[in-house]
């Protein structure tokens, strides 16, 4: 069902509908009706004298009304007083009182009367009078004096003016005297001070009374006062007795609190409903008392409660009878505290609770006008028809009063009147029109045709159907063209005929119709409705803080209903944006460039379109380092401390952490500031240590997370009293440059340690082991003193004292040193050397007396070297090493030795000054170790079934050579290893035929030498025997033939090398035909080969490309195949100095091993190569060219690279390959 409204719904959007069924009950101006008033003068109308009067009263009616006034009751003619003319077309009054005559004159109570031939309709009594500025009486006002502390009033009492006059206090000089707890301003317009000071002392305290009406401003006579102590108030007493006003009623000393206003504990006070009650307490004390406020029996409101003038005056607005009761107000300083009751009642003028509403009726209907309204005390209700009281008014059968309520039945046009409801109280009065209009009248519908709904979704729509009809009409809506009535719940009727869609969707969007009906007739109306998405703004601005002179940006995404255009605002603090350059918008962001203190704020993103608008906001908060402190001021100055206040700068929106206080001594180093002192950010003094005899000057700077201030400006100087030092130089030391000297040094103290002028040193020293007495020395200020004739290496005592003009540092403790030092005398006795292996030995020696050092021992240094063979001795200098052992240490490894060589060492003492004299020379040998690898391996002069390898000693055999060890084996087409055969070789050969070797075959070769220790490093190398060669034969052949008839049968013996072909030739005796019966001579056979050719062709040419594409083969892949199977690498930290792998540990691998060997042929030397790879008919090749290793059962061997191979890479050998 349609859900009828007939009161507000108490959204907002209702109040709305409120006006629209007031409205709807008002009469179309085409039809008869009675008159209404629209617009009237206020009831309590204050003038300008100045300027002419003009009293309102204007209202609509058909017939238009005729006006007439009243003025205090009687009728006012305004056709006999030439100054009053009535406005044309309105009842509007127009008194020129600015030609002649005076706003007196027409002072009194108006009242206009609008008539017609349906009824009268009355204004209020509206009270004309002029406003009010006197001036205030003459008055002579005496001087006052009062003493330090005492209380006092002055008084204002301004002229009585109309309307009442604001007052306020200023000086000769229109500047507002100060107020505070202690003085201030009452609701009556007195200066109150709770007592007094001396600053009070002034000449023209003067109270000032403006009234607003008139834009004039009176003053008071200026008051004096003087404030004095005792002793001065005894003197002027006596001299100004006859002509000075004196307030001594108070005592100037400390005093518990007393109400200046208001007087006693209690007192009364009455104020109207919804206006401002304002209570005041106001007290005198020394110390200044505080005021509190609370309510007896209750809590004061929370959201209507404010405190005025310093909390004097508590202000409770639009107040009700609910705050009548008891306000207490309480007085309290240190010495006591005192209270006062106010006992609150709140009155109430007249106020509508019905007020009556026009009656529009048809002939014959029923009805009723309701004029209810309330008050304290109880209005009374009086009523009036065409402005007459209703008791005397003409009889109409259709009416009957009910107290508040005239109730009509079976109205007829003669019912049509103007009625008045009056409800008045000792404090006011209400006076409503309200018209009974009886007409017959088909419905008409006042609302524009085709009216256009734009409604955001999800928001209200409310459709209007503004309509008129006697009797009432029924109101109908429809949606579309051939929709029935609208009965769903989700639609909303109200009386003034709005029908309301409480959430509009997408789906409300079209056409609804309007229909009103009544027993006269039927009218109807259409409107449409669209549905539009809401405004969103989708990235909102965030919070931001950035340092002064920076950049910030805002960013603001908006998402909208594509038929709408929205405009994008932004707006800072509610504001516009200033009218800057550094202020930018681009699309979705505001850019501020170079931020300053006064950008900070909150910046509002606004977007608007025809049908909403949302926004969203972010804070900026503009920080940067502190201001600098400012006002240094230096405090109790005393000799040896000092205190520092200073004011702190803006913190620029970020608290200040901490103050760094820094010091320049303006006598010893001027321009340089020092580190003084920290405190914590919320202190501004801080109490510094001072030195004796400085010339100081203080800044401080502040600190905030964002960093430090610039330093303030410098305090005054402070130079503090001499005194003597109070610490000694350090770093003191006794060193002795030379065998005969001790120099002695120290840190000397600085200009601001030296505690006054004439700074000295007392330099002291005495031998340790003796008894001899100390000797001195003063010297000036310098850093170093040399004491010569010093026996060598002697330990001394020093001391050195600082001194100045005042007097000594305190005793210093004694420090120890040396004198000079000289070469140690005594060379290190019984040296003795242990070989621990080929490449180690250790040394040991015995120490040498410590007295024949001669200053400190710092060690030992041992030279050793390579002796020289009687062959090769003075061929070259012999290269000595040196190792130094720190401390008293006697023995000493020496590493690094070669094996199997003849060394020779000596040992030395050192000290500060150098070495001493060396020990005698001492020899040894090492023994012999492993050999390194020979130097070279080739091979030479390959032939079908040899190699000849040629070689060089290895370039260090590390003892005599025993024998070299040769191994080698095959390697066959799949790169697998053949078995591995061992050949022990003299040493004293150096090149080697290896027989009996297969040909076109790979060879790998493994070459050492050995020692008596062991085996050395090994060399690798691969060859290739040679293929096989065809030799010049001169073949023998022994032929035999039987001839028969048609045929012959030939037979032959054969010797001579194999793979031959043999041709017969045969013909008839004389001419000798030659026939090859040898199948190469058949056609299908020429084309066969000629195919296979092509084809081997087209793979060669295939494997070429690959080949080229992918690149060499590399040679890590080689080796790690062709891997030595005997030697593992060694570990390169593996063993201490000098110390080899046992030879009996390098055992062959398994055949076809591919353990890598770090044993590695040189680069230069790899010869790779297809022909190296490709034998065989299961070699293959990889789309990169490179081989792969995919082998068959075959158990042949495939030969591996050799550095000089026998066969060049040629076409013609990979051919070879694949025949």
């Amino acid at each position: 069902m349609l859900k009828k409204k007939h009161s507000s719904t108490g959204r907002v959007p209702l109040i709305l509908f409120l006006c629209q069924m007031i409205n709807a009950l008002d009469v179309p101006l085409d039809l008869v009706q009675p008159p209404t008033i629209t617009q009237q003068s206020p009831k309590n109308y204050i003038i300008d004298p100045r300027e002419n009067i003009v009293i309102q009263c204007e209202a609509k009616g058909k017939p238009p009304p005729s006006f007439s006034w009243t003025r205090n009751g009687t009728h006012f003619d305004i056709d006999k007083d030439p100054l009053v003319t009535m406005k044309h077309g309105s009842g509007t009054l127009i008194i020129n009182i600015m030609a002649e005559g005076k706003a007196e004159t027409y002072e009194g109570v108006y009242q206009c009367t609008a008539r017609n031939e349906r009824g009268a309709a009355v204004s209020n009594s509206i009270v004309v009078r002029p406003s009010r500025s006197p001036l205030w009486t003459k008055e002579r006002l005496e001087p006052i004096i009062l003493q330090n502390g005492q209380s006092l009033v002055l008084p204002c009492r301004p002229p009585i003016g109309l309307p009442p006059a604001i007052i306020f206090w200023m000086d000769n000089s229109f500047q507002r005297l100060p107020q505070s707890e202690r003085v201030s301003q009452g609701l009556n317009g007195d200066l109150y001070f709770s007592n007094v000071l001396p600053e009070d002392t002034r000449e023209d305290y003067i109270c000032y009374a403006r009234f607003n009406h008139t834009q004039t401003i009176q003053q008071k006579q200026p008051i004096s006062l003087k404030v004095i102590s005792v002793d001065e108030l005894n003197d002027t007493i006596a001299a100004n007795l006859s002509d000075t006003e004196f307030y001594g009623a108070k005592s100037s000393k400390e005093r518990p609190p007393t109400f200046l206003t208001p007087e006693g504990n209690e007192s009364v006070k009455e104020e109207l409903r919804g206006n401002t009650l304002s209570l005041e307490c106001i007290a005198e004390g020394l110390p200044t008392p505080i005021i509190y406020w609370i309510k007896e029996d209750g809590t004061l409101p929370v959201n209507r409660t404010f405190y005025r003038n310093f909390k004097k005056t508590l202000q409770i607005t639009h107040v009700s009878e609910a705050d009548s009761g008891n306000y207490q107000c309480i007085a309290k300083n240190t010495l006591g505290a005192i209270h006062h009751t106010i006992s609150v009642t709140v009155k109430a003028a007249p106020y509508w609770i019905v007020a009556p509403q026009n009656l529009v009726l048809s002939p014959g209907e029923n009805g009723t006008l309701v004029c209810r309204a309330n008050g304290n005390p109880k209005p009374r209700i009086g009523w009036l028809t065409n402005g007459v009281p209703i008791e005397i008014a003409p009889d109409d059968p259709s009416r009957k009063i009910d107290g508040d309520t005239i109730i009509f039945s079976n109205v007829q046009e003669r019912s049509s009147a103007v009625y008045q409801c009056n409800a008045s109280n000792e404090y006011g009065y209400l006076l409503a029109n309200a018209f009974v209009n009886v007409l017959a009248e088909p419905p008409r519908i006042l609302t524009s045709p085709n009216t256009l709904y734009q409604i955001i979704a999800n928001r209200p729509a409310l459709l209007d159907c503004a309509f008129f009809g006697s009797p009432l009409p029924t109101i109908e809506w429809f949606k579309g063209t051939k929709g029935s009535a609208l009965h769903e719940d989700i639609y909303v009727l109200h009386d003034n005929g709005t029908l309301e869609i409480p959430v509009a969707q997408k789906d409300s969007t079209g056409t609804y119709t309007c229909v009103a009906r009544n027993k006269l007739g039927m009218a109807k109306n259409e409107v449409h409705l669209e549905i539009k998405d809401p405004t969103r703004i989708i990235k909102q601005p965030e919070y931001a803080v950035v340092q002064r002179g920076s950049k910030v940006s805002f960013e603001c995404k908006v998402k909208h209903d594509h038929t709408l255009i929205p405009t994008i605002m932004w707006l800072k603090d509610n504001g516009e944006l200033p009218n800057d350059e550094r202020f930018s918008i681009d699309k979705d962001h505001l850019v501020v460039t170079d931020v300053s203190d006064g950008d900070g704020g909150i910046y509002t993103c606004a977007a608007n379109t025809t049908l909403d608008s949302v926004s969203a906001s972010a804070v900026l908060r503009v920080v940067d380092v502190p201001n600098p402190p400012f006002d240094l001021e230096l405090t109790n100055q005393l000799d040896k401390s000092v205190q520092l206040t200073w004011t702190p700068g803006d913190d620029n929106n970020s608290p200040i952490t901490r103050f760094i206080i820094e010091y320049e001594d303006a006598m010893h180093e001027a321009g340089l500031w020092h580190h003084q002192a920290e405190v914590s950010g919320t202190q501004t003094t801080a109490q510094l240590k001072l030195s004796p005899y400085v010339n100081y000057s203080f800044r401080v700077m502040a600190e905030n997370s964002i960093g430090r201030s610039v330093p303030s400006e410098a305090s005054e100087q402070y130079l503090t009293e001499a005194a003597e030092p109070d610490q000694n130089p350090t770093a003191v030391e006794g060193l002795g440059t030379e065998p005969d000297n001790l120099v002695i040094t120290w840190k000397p103290l600085n200009g601001f340690e030296s505690n006054g002028p004439g700074l000295q040193y007392k330099v002291s020293w005495r031998q340790k082991d003796g008894d001899d007495e100390w000797t001195s020395v003063v010297v000036a200020n310098v850093s170093k003193y040399i004491v010569s004739g010093t026996p060598t290496f002697v330990p001394y005592l020093i001391k050195v004292q600082a001194l100045n003009d005042v007097g000594f540092a305190p005793e210093p403790a004694a420090v120890m040193g040396h004198s000079g030092e000289d070469l140690p005398m005594v060379a290190p006795g019984n040296v003795r050397v242990t070989v621990v292996n080929s490449t180690l030995a250790e040394v040991h020696w015995d120490p040498v007396p410590l007295k024949s050092v001669r200053g400190h021992l710092q060690g030992y240094r041992i030279y050793y070297w390579k002796a020289p063979s009687s062959s090769k001795r003075n061929r070259r200098h012999t290269e000595k090493k040196i190792l130094t052992f720190q401390g008293s240490k006697t023995h000493g490894m020496l590493p690094g030795l070669h094996p199997y060589s003849h060394y020779a060492l000596n040992v030395r003492a050192i000290n500060g000054k150098g070495e001493g004299p060396a020990s005698t020379d001492k020899s040894f040998h090492t023994p012999e170790g492993v050999p390194s690898a020979p130097s070279s391996l080739k091979i030479v002069n390959p032939t079908l079934d040899s190699l000849t390898l040629e070689w060089d000693p290895p370039s260090q055999p590390n003892g005599i050579l025993t024998e070299y060890v040769l191994k080698y084996q095959p390697i066959n087409s799949t790169h697998e290893l053949g078995p591995l055969v061992d050949l022990k070789i003299p040493a004293n050969k150096t090149r080697w035929t290896l027989k009996n070797l297969n040909f076109s075959t790979r060879y790998k070769f493994y070459f050492y030498a050995q020692t008596s220790v062991g085996s050395g490093s090994q060399i690798t190398e691969e060859a290739v025997t040679t293929v096989d060669e065809v030799r010049a034969v001169n073949p023998r052949i022994n032929l035999t033939a039987a001839a028969a008839e048609t045929y012959a049968n030939i037979s032959w013996k054969y010797e001579g090398p194999e793979h031959v072909k043999f041709y017969v030739e045969y013909g008839v005796a004389g001419t000798m035909a030659s026939r090859q019966v040898d199948i190469a001579t058949q056609g299908w056979f020429i084309g066969l080969m000629c195919a296979v050719a092509l084809l081997i062709l087209i793979l060669l040419i295939v494997c070429f490309i690959r080949r080229n594409k992918g690149g060499k083969y590399p040679v890590k892949e080689k080796e790690d195949a062709h891997a030595d199977p005997e030697i593992q690498p060694m570990k390169e930290d593996d063993g201490t100095f000098g110390e080899y792998s046992d030879a009996e540990d390098h055992k062959p691998l398994k055949k076809g091993s591919r353990t890598p060997s770090d044993r590695t042929v040189k680069k230069e030397d790899s010869d790779d190569s297809l022909v190296d790879y490709g034998e065989g008919v299961n070699g293959q090749f990889n789309e990169d060219g490179s081989f792969i290793g995919q082998y068959s059962g075959k158990k042949e061997k495939e030969p591996a690279e050799g550095n000089e191979s026998s066969e060049a890479p040629s076409p013609v050998n990979a051919m070879n390959s694949f025949v």
